[in-house]
């Protein structure tokens, strides 16, 4: 672990603070800036960043600029949309437009996106790490009114930033198994699916490196933090670390989570805390505030049964907790706010230890995806404040809920999705999918 201040510390207010602070980074990098997100958009505000890139190498042409994107997410367009090029076509136009060239490297995580994606997540700019699990476009940095909440950190700690870069150098550019989706022609579909396999294989063994005597030597050690990355079932170095935080959870235990379907592991080593009498609080995102849901019937589509199914899982989980519920050891909250949507993650263990992920913690992140996570070890509670004001930030918008009746039934869902949940239901394809949510 490495010694990191508090004051070196900070959290963004919302979405459009952390869109300014992203931009501030930028604006004053010297030496490098490495970008790893699922995607960055073809829209208002992911071309507000790569314009801002742009702009930082043109000032200085030594800047090191990388940035990481899934590879097929890139090269599709938005889910119900015309085909397209995807963002790809935004990436090629760029470069060919500015006499100074950035590099955007696309990472295929695994053979098709259902199967696996990059959700690795977190930004370097010189010794700064900005961490969270958004990606980049309008609503994720709230370019327009609405956003999808996450958590924003601001870490300035040179040997975090070190790793976090020196890992994507290692996996990506030095194995050359990451095309460039800004450059030229892409690898064709035989070699692509070489590289996969030769990828897939080295993500699993691959970690980030342990840090030296002298990086962990600090003048201010007020907290310890490490990092953490897994891919896969097995050996999943990022999954060990969720289950022992879980597992050694004493007195209070905070999970957030976009959507609830917790892995069967994470969910006995949940029960188990609560049985030795650990308060556990859930804060998870109404069904109304997933980025899948659609509130019009006449438009409905199959995909947007997701945030039901989520919700059914849900109330499940509830049913079977009641006792927990009734004498305070289990507190849920569901979060809505708007039309805007929930995207955070992470735990709080005993309040002092702050794991910051990317992982949604579910079933694909647990066993398909790439993610990875910080750990923040805070033993003198030196963040308790700023962390409480993100508390109070993202509950402002709760309502707890008491009992499973609380949540909405099926009986009382528009009659496309209910359909449709039935038919899925009956056909057992919904057991499938939650492997895949």
């Amino acid at each position: 672990m490495v010694g990191i201040a508090a004051s070196d510390i900070d959290i963004a207010a919302s979405a459009a603070d952390f869109k300014q602070m992203l931009l501030a980074e930028i604006a004053q990098a010297k030496s490098r800036i490495y970008i790893s997100a699922l995607y960055i958009q073809d829209d208002a505000a992911g071309r507000e960043i790569l314009a801002a890139l742009y702009q930082a190498k043109q000032q200085i042409p030594t800047l090191d600029i990388c940035l990481f994107v899934d590879f097929h997410r890139a090269q599709r367009g938005l889910i119900g949309e015309k085909e397209s090029g995807g963002n790809r076509d935004l990436y090629l136009a760029l470069e060919e437009q500015h006499e100074v060239s950035i590099n955007i490297y696309g990472v295929p995580v695994k053979r098709k996106e259902l199967l696996g994606v990059l959700h690795l997540k977190g930004m370097v700019i010189d010794n700064v790490l900005l961490y969270s699990g958004a990606s980049i476009n309008d609503v994720y940095l709230q370019q327009s009114g609405r956003y999808r909440l996450d958590r924003y950190y601001r870490l300035n700690n040179k040997a975090l930033a070190d790793n976090f870069c020196e890992y994507l150098q290692r996996c990506f550019i030095d194995s050359e198994l990451a095309p460039r989706l800004n450059h030229g022609l892409l690898p064709d579909a035989k070699l692509v699916k070489r590289n996969i396999i030769r990828l897939t294989k080295l993500l699993k063994s691959s970690k980030y490196r342990l840090f030296s005597g002298e990086e962990s030597v600090s003048k201010s050690t007020d907290i310890q933090a490490a990092m953490f990355v897994g891919c896969g079932r097995r050996g999943n170095q990022l999954n060990r670390v969720i289950r022992d935080l879980v597992r050694s959870s004493r007195e209070t235990l905070i999970i957030f989570t976009p959507y609830f379907n917790l892995p069967k592991p994470l969910l006995r080593d949940l029960d188990a805390a609560l049985k030795r009498g650990v308060k556990v609080t859930v804060i998870v995102g109404d069904k109304k505030a997933n980025d899948f849901y659609n509130a019009d019937e006449a438009t409905f589509s199959t995909v947007e049964i997701v945030p039901y199914i989520y919700e059914r899982l849900l109330a499940a989980f509830l049913a079977r907790r009641q006792k927990y519920l009734d004498n305070g050891s289990l507190s849920l909250r569901l979060w809505q706010h708007d039309d805007n949507s929930f995207h955070l993650k992470g735990l709080v263990v005993d309040e002092r230890y702050h794991l910051l992920t990317g992982s949604n913690l579910n079933p694909r992140a647990w066993a398909l995806d790439l993610e990875n996570g910080v750990l923040l070890d805070d033993a003198q509670g030196s963040l308790s404040d700023k962390f409480s004001a993100e508390f109070q930030r993202i509950t402002q918008h709760t309502k707890i809920v008491h009992r499973a009746s609380d949540i909405e039934s099926p009986q009382d869902y528009p009659d496309k999705p209910r359909k449709l949940l039935k038919k899925l239901r009956m056909t057992q394809i919904d057991r499938l999918l939650k492997r895949f949510l």
